[in-house]
């Protein structure tokens, strides 16, 4: 893996993790991009992204609000990720595109202007998902409280469990991480909440494919806004990856992987 650094037209820059040189199944699939979504960086998916085989060139977003990517853009929003999106495929003119959560999100909008061979979700979101813990979240924000930020993240939108928050704490390395993360956390989901809604996501997609955690499936609160997703997204195929949630990147991601080659 090497890291491309790349400037964007508004100062801001942006780091990409471009995977190379390495044994693939298709010498003319091109490059695949990947945009990751909210509490997760480029460096959390290198796993998923160093098994994947249908590519000889995987670059994984580092989007901005991430080191060593600069800040988010003021005003943040969908169309301030998606033009950073579309900088991204145009610097490695790919038209193939995997991303996850809110990355998913912002794909789906990409694709409502401009024309993309291939879509691959991970479980999108779009709103209201997430909106109930704005004001808590906006509060934790301007008190730079990010302790509190990654445990509203996990209770209050992810349903996770105070038992769940206290092994996480457990491991100060990790939990540094995770408020690191939070940082433009609210932002973020604000931007889920006021991002506009078309009638038809992605219709300038070749091809849609939704993946969705076998354990997720109907269950709030990511099974139950990818059925929002999908209800405004017809042409898309659906996929379920047995026994994942969410993070099936860092607890699967060779399955994971596996999964998005038989879809390539």
């Amino acid at each position: 893996m090497i890291q491309k650094e790349m400037r964007l037209p508004d100062g801001g820059r942006i780091v990409v993790d471009v995977y190379a040189d390495r044994p693939h199944t298709r010498a003319s699939a091109g490059t695949l991009v990947m945009l990751p979504g909210v509490m997760s960086d480029s460096h959390a998916w290198r796993r998923f992204a160093a098994a994947l085989r249908s590519w000889p060139i995987v670059a994984v977003i580092n989007r901005r609000g991430r080191p060593p990517s600069t800040p988010l853009p003021a005003p943040h929003s969908i169309g301030a990720e998606v033009a950073d999106l579309h900088a991204v495929l145009d610097e490695f003119g790919a038209r193939q595109v995997f991303a996850w959560s809110f990355g998913g999100l912002v794909a789906l909008h990409s694709a409502n202007e401009r024309s993309l061979d291939h879509l691959i979700a991970y479980e999108p979101v779009m709103a209201p998902f997430g909106a109930p813990a704005l004001p808590s979240l906006e509060r934790a924000h301007a008190a730079a409280d990010w302790d509190a930020s990654v445990e509203i993240v996990n209770r209050d939108i992810s349903g996770f469990d105070d038992e769940h928050i206290a092994r996480l704490r457990a491991d100060p390395r990790a939990w540094e991480r995770l408020r690191t993360l939070a940082r433009p956390l609210y932002p973020e989901v604000l931007a889920i909440g006021t991002a506009p809604v078309p009638e038809e996501f992605a219709q300038r997609a070749e091809r849609i494919d939704v993946i969705v955690g076998g354990d997720n499936l109907g269950e709030a609160p990511y099974g139950t806004t990818v059925n929002d997703v999908l209800a405004r997204t017809p042409r898309s195929r659906v996929h379920a990856l047995p026994s994942q949630g969410h993070m099936a990147h860092l607890e699967n991601p060779d399955g994971l992987a596996a999964l998005v080659d038989r879809l390539a």
